[in-house]
This record gives structure tokens, sequence and C-alpha cells, in this order.
């Protein structure tokens, strides 16, 4: 009854799962992807799958018991049988053999009693005599059962089990005995677990490739402190001017870049947000940015770009073919701030000087051109090159980018766009055989959802590591406005 009860339960449990898999098959049901891309729901879903598999196994496990129980028991069952029908086999055999016993002693009594007759008529007739025959060496006599012996029980008839056995290649279901390649060779064994189909595969780990994953987030509180800036010398500039451009509240935003993809749509594969100049987009000029509107103040054309920051929680722009899935967020605060030298006065940058920062590709080309610093409101003596921050109640994230600042003196691009201005040495000084410019530093902050749910656009390989996060820059300012500005730095005010 145990058995039965384990049995019943076992095949409901398996009817149960597979009436919901083919319910999820026929309609259609999934989970949303920006959800699913959600790092730390994605991370929950992964150890939920295991968990689900284990239970699995541990169902499969179960029935292979109870059928295996079901096999002991049978094959005890048999073995009983074999042994009632050898006992009933051998009483008959010993019936048997009682009653040809008192038949040849019947007849030996019969034959005694005959050779006493004949003897005595020999002794009155002829005087002589013959011998008897003794029944034990008569042919006749011997066991009945020895003539139709039981069959043999071989090998080849009955398997480890005493179960019948099938020929090489008639497995279960008539699969020519691969049963799925399942190891058994196609022996009617249970088959283990089913491993998950394609489009389930797909399903739980839809996202699994994206990233971001929970081990690039850190709480921001765990990252060490260390100085940003380097310290000031005697001859250093200590101005500061800030363009004031706003957030994109006008929605300027295209996956162009036209300093490293010119003429190319779609050539960052990513999302930017633009202030300043309002018609940057992948096949922008020299001549189209200075004909163009901005949104900056005192008539600064310049363009300034980065790729937005997405609340991964929300189900929105699934159809992404690169996978920048999730709301895009909008930064609370643009700070473009262009400030001095540490050890040397500023001169003025040549109009339409192209800068980049950061390297879009550091996940895969390496940390050598990598230029990520988050942090938060509040804690921005905390900065962390490749970890996006987990930061406490009320507190903003922020991404801080600076661009490099010593240039050549004579390029305003360069192939690789970046050594035509490079970045100070490790004391602020620039290169030898380069010139101080006034020093870009785009600082943003976000509200962003709390816990591991925020990404950075990327190129799809990139996984959205935030080791990736960088920016551009064009300078389109009136030539009045760049002497200004580089006055204001060189005297030390704050403009």
């Amino acid at each position: 009854m145990t058995r039965s009860r384990r049995m019943a339960s076992a095949v409901s449990a398996l009817a149960v799962v597979a009436g919901g898999l083919v319910s999820a098959a026929v309609i259609g049901v999934g989970p949303a992807r920006a959800d699913h891309c959600d790092p730390a729901q994605a991370s929950q879903e992964q150890q939920q799958g295991q968990r689900n598999r284990n239970n699995n196994q541990n169902q499969n496990q179960d029935q292979q018991q109870d059928q295996d129980q079901q096999g002991q028991d049978q094959n005890q069952q048999d073995q009983n049988q074999n042994q009632d029908q050898n006992g009933q086999n051998q009483g008959q055999n010993n019936n048997q053999n009682q009653q040809d016993q008192n038949n040849n002693q019947q007849n030996g009594q019969q034959q005694d009693q005959n050779g006493d007759q004949q003897q005595n008529a020999d002794q009155q007739g002829q005087g002589g005599g013959r011998a008897v025959l003794d029944p034990a060496q008569n042919p006749d006599a011997q066991d009945p059962d020895a003539q139709n012996p039981d069959p043999e029980q071989t090998a080849e008839t009955f398997g480890r089990r005493n179960r019948p056995t099938r020929n090489p290649g008639q497995g279960n279901n008539g699969n020519n005995g691969n049963n799925g390649n399942n190891g058994n060779n196609g022996n009617g064994s249970a088959s283990p677990s089913p491993s998950p189909t394609a489009s389930e595969e797909h399903n739980e780990n839809e996202c699994a490739d994206l990233g971001p994953f929970v081990e690039d987030f850190v709480d921001i509180r765990q990252v060490a402190p260390r100085q940003l800036d380097a310290r000031i010398g005697r001859g250093g500039s200590r101005g500061t001017f800030v363009s004031a451009c706003g957030t994109n509240r006008n929605g300027h935003n295209n996956p162009d870049n036209f300093i490293v993809a010119p003429g190319v749509s779609n050539g960052a594969h990513h999302l930017h947000d633009y202030v300043g100049n309002l018609s940057t987009d992948g096949f922008s000029t020299d001549e189209s940015l200075a004909a163009a509107g901005t949104t900056c103040r005192l008539g600064d054309k310049s363009t300034y770009f980065w790729p937005v920051l997405r609340d991964r929680k929300v189900d929105a722009n699934t159809q992404d073919p690169d996978g920048n899935v999730g709301q895009v967020l909008r930064a609370r605060s643009v700070t473009l701030q262009f400030r001095g030298n540490a050890s040397s006065q500023v001169v003025a940058m040549p109009r339409f000087l192209r800068l980049i920062t950061g390297d879009a590709k550091a996940a895969t080309n390496g940390a050598g051109n990598a230029r990520a610093a988050w942090s938060c409101t509040g804690f921005q003596n905390r900065i962390s090159p490749d970890k996006y921050p987990l930061c406490p109640r009320g507190s903003q994230v922020v991404r801080i980018l600076d661009f490099p600042s010593c240039w050549d003196g004579q390029n305003t691009d360069s192939a690789n766009h970046r050594t035509h201005v490079v970045f100070p040495g490790q004391g602020g000084a620039c290169p030898q055989g380069t010139k101080a410019v006034p020093a870009l530093r785009m600082t943003l902050t976000y509200t962003v959802p709390q816990g591991p749910s925020f990404a950075v656009d990327a190129f799809p390989e990139q996984k959205h590591n935030p080791i990736t996060d960088h920016a551009d820059f064009a300078n389109v300012m009136p030539d009045r406005l760049m002497q200004f500005v580089v006055s204001c730095i060189n005297r030390g005010r704050r403009c």
C-alpha cells in the first residue's frame, strides 16, 4: 500500500509539471524581459531555477527508487513462485519415488514368492534356479524428472534482477536503444530528469549574458577613500568655469558617435544623452555644428554626450537588438566644469577640438584607457573605477567623467582620437611637448532603484560592465567665450 501511494504521488507530481509546461508552451507566457534582466532578479531566478532542477532530480530519484523497489518486489515474488514450484515438483517427485519404491517392494515380494515357487518347481523339476533382476539397476526405474529437466535460467534469458532482457537496440518507445543518450544503453531503465529545452534555457538565461551581474555592484561604504585630484602647486591654475547646458529635457538621444564612427547610424550600438549642440548625430561636421542651436548658456555650441543609464526593473526597450533593456534614467543634475592644471596655466582649446574619455570596450580591451569613476552623493571621496555603487537611501549615484587636457598644440583630432590630447602625469603636470588646456569634468547624478538594478548602455559584448563608462566632447565655443574660460581659470575665479 505504501509503495502504491508513493508511485501515485510521483506520477501526480510529474503530471502537474508536464501540464504546466504544456500550458506555458500553448499560452506562450514568459517572464517580462526587462524584469528578468534586472541583475538582482536574474540572480534570484537562476537560484530558483537550480532549486527547481534539484527538485526534479529528487522526484526522478524517488520514482527510480519506487521502480527499483517494485522490481525487487517482483523479483522476490518470482523467487517465491520458483521456490513454491520447486517445492511442488520436489513433493511430487518424492511422492512418485515413494510410490515407485512401494511398487518395487510389492513387485519384489511377488517375485520372491514366484521365485520361491519357481525354485521349488525347479528343484522339484530340474534341481536348479536363475538370478533375480536388481530393481536399482533397472533403467526403467530412473527419476522421471531427469527425462524432463527444467529450462536453465541463463544470462541470455534473464537480466541481473531476474527480468527478461531485451535484445541490444530495443530501448524504450522503440528509440533503437538510444534513450536520449542517457547512458543506459536501451535496457529499459527509467530515464533521468529531462534536460531543459532550448526555449526553456533561453527563457531562464535570457538576460544572463546581457549583464551586468550582481558582482558588478559594491556598497559605496566598502570603497576605500582616495584623492581624485592632484594637489595644485604654486604655478598651478585654480579657477573653474561651468557651462550650464541642462539635463537633456528636450530628449536629444541617438546611438551615433560622429567622432569615432562618422557617417554611421547606430555606430555606438548604445544610446547617448546629448546636451549643448542641438544637431549632433552620426553625420555631424564642423560646419553643421557651428550652424546649429544649443541648450547651453553664453552661446556655447559645444556638444557633450555620454551613454544613458537605465532602470533595469522597468519593462522598456525590450526589442533592442543590442540588449540595452530598461527605462532610460535622465540625470537629475549635469555639471560641465572646466578646470585648471596642477602645475601650470592653461591655454585656449582650438575650436572643433574633439575629445573622448574612457573606453567603451574596456571590458574586453582591458583597463588601459578606462576612466570610469562611480560614487554616491555624500561619499564623493569614495570612488569606484570598476563597480556600480550601491548608495544609502537618500543618496544619488554619481558618474564622474574626466577628460584629457594636455594638447599637442597642433591637431584637433588623431587617428585613435587620443594621442593629440593626453592626460597629465601622476603629479598633475602635462608631459613634455604638450600644453595644458581647460580640463573638462562631467559630473552626472541619478536617482536609481534600490539594489543592483541599473546599468549603463554598452556594446553588446561588454555586458554593461561599469568599467566601460565613457563620454565625448567637441569644442564649438565661440573664441571670445573660450578666452573668458581661460581667464577665469588662470585668475583663480569661479565662473
